[in-house]
């Protein structure tokens, strides 16, 4: 595995004042409801996600932030609600107000290279506060810009593109959407690939009857062990699981699970990875949460460029004693058999809580929650400088409860390895701990590989 190299920048950005960018056409003033998916409470954040560019010999006369600002403009008018402000309507239900006041966009000049960067084109980033400038007064949920982009350029010729979302107006896949439908104007295109859809009340709750499910997610614990652990005591690292990797964690897997994703081993070794180092009560309850895309479970589907939230967060919950003593099989299956039970009837159940209830979150005592980026595109898109160096999220935790959240992202490392890039919040002891136990349990995998090939009949190659 490889860990972030963690050394600090000294390049710094002269930046121009930041400036609102309005749709280059008129839109519609109207009020657009939120989804009661949109609406809920964990979703009330901003996230980072964070995309650097070499140079390249065809576009060296061309200024990447003028290229993209002007993009931008004219996909405002495909994607207007963006340009608007979230409101509380009544009973707090969020609204976007389609006022065309823009986005805020900043254009940026750095003294330094992407090469001051090494291989560490990843999260935990020096010099984030200057790669993406928080504009005071734009980082609130209502009355605030929906999108703050600030495009960097590099004294080597290449940029860096980073932008903060509002995680009520979209998800990972929503913002995928727009940023293609961006790259495609940036090149020439006059307009998206396929044209936006809003139509958030697909996601509402009606006049049916609720659907009733135990939603354990949503449970309010108190922290009576004091495990909560503060964002000022956490460190932050990331590790390379390489195809090899992944293969290796295989091998620990019963035959009657290897059916089972990467997703899914992956996660069942680092929630139990991460219980082994916290060295919790043995009878505490250990959650894993992790988010799924739903877009493909509706019948009929929603429309295909459908860009608002379409998250359910499923959990598996296992005492601390389970995790550690048993084999990694054993949190496999359980994460296996949570994943097969979300159905589009798990997800209509979210939004007929939600428009009862209010608009709950998930429980974050002793809970580890994981998000899957590794299949929305970020790491395809195309400025016209060819594909980044790095597409993913900005930080290692992302979400209104940072010290929770492991986001996954596909990587091609200097050497030319596939894999994942997966980035943890933990205390600089138990950090520690933690990475040790994954070496454990890939020491494990390659001496139960010896053990296979030794125990294994020779086969006749005829």
């Amino acid at each position: 595995m490889a860990e972030t190299n963690n050394i600090p920048l000294t390049f710094t950005v002269r930046r121009r004042a930041p400036e609102l960018i309005a749709p280059s056409e008129p839109t519609p003033r109207e009020l657009k409801p939120l989804s009661d998916i949109d609406d809920q409470e964990v979703l009330r954040c901003h996230v980072m996600v964070i995309f650097f560019y070499r140079g390249h010999p065809k576009m060296r006369h061309k200024n990447p932030a003028s290229v993209i600002r002007e993009a931008l403009a004219k996909l405002l008018v495909f994607y207007y609600p963006f340009a608007g402000r979230l409101k509380e309507g009544p009973f707090g239900k969020l609204v976007v107000d389609c006022s065309g006041e823009g986005v805020l966009f900043i254009e940026g000049e750095a003294d330094g290279t992407l090469d001051q960067f090494g291989d560490a084109f990843y999260p935990p980033l020096p010099c984030m506060e200057e790669l993406l400038y928080d504009v005071p007064g734009s980082s609130g949920i209502l009355d605030s810009p929906l999108l703050l982009i600030q495009v960097t350029r590099l004294l080597c010729g290449g940029f860096i593109f980073a932008i903060r979302f509002n995680h009520t107006a979209t998800d990972g896949a929503g913002l995928a959407h727009f940023l293609f439908g961006l790259s495609v104007i940036a090149r020439g295109g006059t307009s998206p690939p396929f044209p936006p859809v809003w139509q958030r009340e697909l996601l509402c709750s009606s006049n049916r009857p609720p659907m009733i499910f135990t939603r354990h997610e949503y449970d309010q614990l108190e922290d009576t062990k004091g495990t909560l652990i503060a964002l000022e005591d956490m460190v932050h690292k990331s590790v390379f699981f390489t195809t090899t990797h992944i293969s290796t964690l295989r091998r620990l897997v019963p035959i009657h699970l290897q059916s089972c994703s990467t997703f899914e081993l992956l996660t069942a070794c680092l929630w139990r990875c991460r219980t082994i180092a916290l060295q919790r009560d043995p009878e505490d309850e250990m959650p894993v949460i992790w988010t799924v895309n739903a877009r493909k479970m509706f019948n009929p589907p929603l429309p295909k460029g459908y860009y608002g939230n379409t998250l359910a967060f499923p959990i598996a919950i296992s005492t601390a004693r389970d995790l550690c003593t048993k084999p990694l099989g054993y949190a496999l299956e359980l994460v296996m058999k949570t994943k097969y039970n979300v159905t589009k009837e798990h997800i209509r159940s979210i939004y007929d809580l939600t428009s009862t209830t209010g608009w709950p979150h998930y429980t974050s005592i002793r809970t580890y929650l994981v998000t899957d980026l590794t299949g929305v595109g970020f790491d395809a898109l195309d400025f016209g400088w060819g594909k980044p160096a790095y597409g993913g999220p900005a930080r290692g935790a992302v979400g209104i409860i940072p010290t929770l959240t492991t986001p996954y992202a596909p990587y091609t490392n200097s050497k030319g390895e596939c894999g994942i890039l997966i980035s943890f919040s933990l205390p600089s002891g138990v950090m520690d701990k933690f990475i040790k136990e994954i070496n454990n349990m890939l020491e494990q995998g390659k001496i139960n590989d010896v053990l296979m090939e030794h125990k294994s009949p020779t086969l006749s190659k005829l």
